[in-house]
C-alpha cells in the first residue's frame, strides 16, 4: 500500500474537493499533497476508472462515490470546498476539428458551469488546452468566463507552461480559477510565477546518458542565413543547434532528417527530392497542405528530368506515384515519421514536445551527443545515434514522470492505454503550485 495513501487516512483533511473529469487523477495527486480529501469523482471512461480506483479508492478506508456522467450531475449530497476539472479539450484542438461548443464534448462546459453554480464551492480550478483562448474561439471562451463569473465568482485565467514548474515538457494549458465572491480578498488571487528550475530529459528518462552538454553559441546568420523560420518553438534558440531531430520527408529545417539522408542516394537524387519538397505545398498543385506533383510539372522544375529517375526513387521507397495526380513522398505524414521514428530528442534537452493522447512515438538518444559543428551536426547524429540505434522510445513510466506523476502511481498495464491516459492528464506540479496560492484564501 502506498505510504501516501496511508497518511491520508491518518491526518484530518485540511479541505475537501470534487474531482470532475478526473481521468487518472492528476488533480487529485496535487490536492492530496496539500492535505485535501476527495469527496467524489466524475469519470465515465472504463480504463481511466480502473486506474483511478486502483490508485485512490482501493486502499481508502471510506466510501467515495464515482459521481458518474457530468451531464447527469446536479446538487451534491455534501458540501465541498473546491471543484476541479480538466474539461475535455478535443473540441478546441486541431485533432478535434475545432468545433468548440458545437461539439457535444464542448457542451460539457455548460454542464460544468451548471454544477458549479448549483453547488457553490468556495473555489474551483479548471484546465483546458491553450487553443481555447485562440482568436477563433475567443467569443466562446469569453462566454464561458462570463457564465462562470455570473455564478458568483471572482475569475482569473492564465496560460501556464509545465516547463516553468520543474517538468522538461513544453506544455501550454489554460487554467481558470474562480473564488466565490464572499471570500475575503478573493479578487486578489494571482497565478504562481515560474520556478527557477531547469531540469533536463535525462533527469526523468531512465536508461539514457546523464552527461550534460555545454552548447556552443552561433550567429543566427550562420545557422539560418537571412531568414529565421517563424514557427520555431520556445526551446529552439536562434543561436544554438536544436536538441532534437525530426524525421520527415514533408518538412525541412535545421535538424530535419529525410529518408534520402538515411539510405544511399546520389547528389542528383537528393536534388530531385529537395525540389519536390520545396514545391509540394504550392497551391498550383492542389488545395491540400502538400500535393502530388505531375510528371510534366516536375520536368519544368528539374532540368533534364527523366521518368526513369523517379522510378529509381520509387524503388528506394522514397517516392510513390498516385494515378492521374503525380508523385509524392512515401513518408507523407509528419506524425508517422520515417521507419516508425517521428522524433529523437537528445538526453540533455531542456524539454520534450507536448505529450498527447495520440501517443506519438517519441524517442530519446541513449548516448551522449555533443557535436558542435553545424555543418556536420545531422550527419554525425545519423552515424553516432541513429544507425547504431542508440535511442529508445519513452516508456509509460517516463511519460508519467514528465507529467509529474510520482513513482508509486500504478499505471495501466497496456503501454498504449497508459500513454494515452497520461497524455490527457494534467501536469501535477502546475496544479500544485496553483492550489498552494489558492488555498491561502480560506485555510
Amino acid at each position: 500500500m502506498p505510504t501516501e495513501l496511508l497518511n491520508l487516512q491518518i491526518n484530518p483533511p485540511k479541505f475537501t474537493f470534487v474531482d470532475l473529469f478526473s481521468g487518472i487523477g492528476g488533480f487529485r495527486i496535487a490536492l492530496e499533497n496539500w492535505g485535501g480529501q476527495c469527496l467524489g469523482y466524475s469519470e465515465i471512461e472504463p480504463n481511466s476508472i480502473q486506474v483511478y480506483q486502483h490508485n485512490f479508492i482501493r486502499y481508502a478506508n471510506r466510501d467515495e462515490p464515482n459521481l458518474g456522467d457530468m451531464r447527469s450531475l446536479h446538487k451534491f449530497p455534501f458540501t465541498v470546498d473546491l471543484i476541479t476539472g480538466g474539461v475535455p479539450c478535443q473540441p478546441w484542438s486541431i485533432a478535434g476539428k475545432l468545433r468548440g461548443l458545437d461539439d457535444p464534448r464542448g457542451q460539457l462546459w455548460l454542464d460544468t458551469i451548471r454544477v458549479i453554480k448549483i453547488n457553490q464551492p468556495l473555489a474551483f480550478i479548471l484546465e483546458n488546452v491553450k487553443g481555447l483562448t485562440d482568436p477563433r474561439h475567443r467569443p466562446q471562451f469569453e462566454s464561458i468566463l462570463e457564465s462562470l463569473s455570473a455564478a458568483n465568482y471572482h475569475l482569473k485565467w492564465q496560460v501556464l507552461n509545465a516547463s516553468d514548474f520543474g517538468l522538461p515538457q513544453d506544455r501550454d494549458r489554460v487554467f481558470i480559477v474562480g473564488i466565490r465572491r464572499d471570500i475575503n480578498q478573493g479578487q486578489n488571487f494571482q497565478f504562481p510565477q515560474p520556478l527557477n528550475q531547469h531540469p533536463q530529459l535525462f533527469n526523468f528518462v531512465e536508461g539514457v546518458s546523464q552527461e550534460a552538454v555545454i552548447k556552443k553559441k552561433f550567429s543566427p546568420q550562420v545557422l539560418f542565413g537571412n531568414h529565421i523560420p517563424p514557427a520555431r518553438g520556445r526551446f529552439q534558440k536562434n543561436d544554438e543547434l536544436n536538441d532534437f531531430f525530426l524525421f520527415s520527408d514533408v518538412r525541412n529545417g535545421q535538424t530535419t532528417i529525410h529518408s534520402w539522408d538515411l539510405i544511399e542516394t546520389s547528389d542528383r537524387q537528393k536534388q530531385i527530392c529537395d525540389i519536390i519538397l520545396k514545391n509540394r505545398r504550392k497551391k498550383i498543385y492542389g488545395p491540400k497542405d502538400g500535393n502530388p506533383i505531375p510528371l510534366a510539372a516536375l520536368q519544368q522544375l528539374i532540368d533534364d528530368l527523366q521518368e526513369s529517375e523517379l522510378n529509381q526513387l520509387m524503388q528506394k521507397r522514397i517516392l510513390r506515384h498516385i494515378e492521374n495526380q503525380g508523385y509524392e513522398f512515401v513518408n507523407s505524414k509528419i506524425s508517422s515519421g520515417i521507419n516508425g521514428v517521428a522524433k529523437i530528442y537528445l538526453a540533455h534537452a531542456q524539454a520534450i514536445a507536448t505529450l498527447t493522447a495520440t501517443g506519438n512515438q517519441i524517442f530519446v538518444a541513449t548516448k551522449s551527443f555533443s557535436c558542435q559543428n553545424h555543418q556536420r551536426y545531422k550527419q554525425e547524429f545519423i552515424n553516432i545515434i541513429y544507425h547504431p540505434q542508440n535511442y529508445q522510445e519513452i516508456t509509460p513510466r517516463d511519460t508519467a514522470r514528465l507529467q509529474g506523476f510520482p513513482d508509486w502511481f500504478v499505471l495501466h498495464k497496456n503501454p498504449s492505454i497508459a500513454k494515452k491516459q497520461l497524455g490527457n492528464a494534467v501536469p501535477v506540479p502546475v496544479v500544485q503550485a496553483i492550489a498552494k496560492l489558492l488555498l491561502n484564501f480560506w485555510l
